[in-house]
């Protein structure tokens, strides 16, 4: 039947979520059916059909959901956009800004102070930072502060000097890079 083979041919991120048809036939959609669909879960899918009252009164009960329709098109993108709904978001990194050493302050008590002037983007106190000398990774981890003229602040924009204190790591050197970075849940298309 057209029908099953365009909802098998549904692919939802990489085959991560499918369909599985697990009845289909002609006609009514019949008591048997809505006990089938109770059994494995699933929901019903009408198509240019009606159930009866009686049928309709035993999904009810049963919970069974029955989705009707009489346009093709809009059987399948219903389908597509539930799928989605089942599929793990996606996450990627996102560079927020950097930031070059420029002092350095030795705070007792406190650790290493990387006095630094923003270059691009806006760095935040809640974001993961990585410590780049000469193009070589350093370390990774998070900030331990952020200040502007001895005042804590949450960010600051490209074009400013700032006081950074990078938790657990002190070996800042002057030309180091500070790389702000977070992650983003990215929705599938």
């Amino acid at each position: 039947d057209a029908l099953q083979e365009a909802i098998k041919k549904i692919k939802i991120g990489d085959e991560e979520v499918k369909t599985d048809i697990i009845h289909a036939g002609v006609g009514n959609i019949t008591e048997t059916d809505v006990m089938l669909a109770t059994a494995s879960k699933a929901i019903i899918i009408g198509f240019n059909i009606r159930p009866d009252t009686n049928v309709q009164k035993i999904a009810k009960s049963e919970k069974v959901e029955i989705r009707l329709y009489k346009i093709i098109y809009d059987l399948i993108d219903e389908i597509k956009s539930a799928l989605k709904g089942y599929l793990k978001p996606k996450i990627e990194e996102y560079i927020c800004g950097q930031a070059e050493v420029r002092e350095i302050f030795k705070i007792p008590k406190i650790g290493t102070i990387a006095g630094s002037y923003v270059l691009n983007g806006k760095i935040s106190k809640n974001d993961n930072i990585r410590v780049i000398r000469d193009g070589k990774l350093i370390y990774e981890g998070k900030v331990s502060s952020l200040k502007r003229f001895k005042e804590d602040v949450k960010e600051v924009n490209s074009g400013f000097e700032c006081g950074i204190g990078v938790e657990k790591f002190n070996d800042i050197k002057l030309k180091d890079i500070l790389e702000f970075y977070t992650f983003r849940e990215v929705k599938e298309k």
